[in-house]
């Protein structure tokens, strides 16, 4: 895939004097930042910006489950934290959701995670699927769901951090300013 399929929305280059020579790059919301030197030309910014949205895509590719493995590890979180109850008849990734971290349909035993959970840290990815795995035992939020997730010991870390990338979304973008984020689409919940 070329890098401009991963670029994630647009590109911000940051010059720096105190930056010699190193050429650094980290996603950023809905944006790719590229970290340069100052003295650096325009060619050459161009050039190291291609390689950057390269590199990432790459480790990227690398990081994302494909949907055979989301299946594994659903079945791996449902024997470690839900006593094996929780079968899934299928669980994938979805591009269609940009309200919700993910979906669960549990007269199917059908699970969708949306793809902007790829990239995340693992451990909010295991905190979704597991929060799915128990609506096919417990189809709404009472006490019994939440019960249920008291098993697994990063709940509250995972919705912290996805509660922080809800709120990154939603502030306001400062052209020039050093960690504003407009982030992705706001995301009130899981399914």
């Amino acid at each position: 895939m070329s890098p401009d399929a991963h670029d994630r929305g647009r590109v911000e280059v940051r010059r720096s004097a105190r930056r010699s020579r190193t050429v650094s790059a980290y996603r950023e919301g809905d944006r790719t930042v590229v970290l340069i030197p100052a003295r650096m030309s325009h060619a050459e910014e161009q050039r190291w910006v291609a390689q950057m949205l390269e590199k990432l895509a790459a480790q990227e590719r690398r990081r994302v489950l494909g949907d055979d493995a989301l299946m594994v590890r659903a079945r791996e979180l449902s024997a470690a934290y839900l006593g094996d109850r929780a079968q899934p008849a299928q669980v994938r990734w979805v591009t269609n959701q940009n309200s919700r971290w993910g979906s669960c349909t549990p007269s199917e035993g059908t699970i969708r995670l949306s793809h902007r959970l790829q990239g995340m840290p693992e451990y909010v990815l295991d905190y979704v699927l597991l929060h799915e795995l128990a609506h096919l035992l417990v189809p709404d939020h009472g006490p019994s769901f939440w019960a249920l997730l008291e098993a697994y010991p990063r709940t509250e870390r995972a919705r912290g951090y996805l509660e922080g990338v809800v709120s990154a979304a939603r502030l306001p973008h400062i052209p020039g300013a050093r960690h504003g984020s407009p982030g992705q689409d706001p995301a009130a919940s899981c399914g």
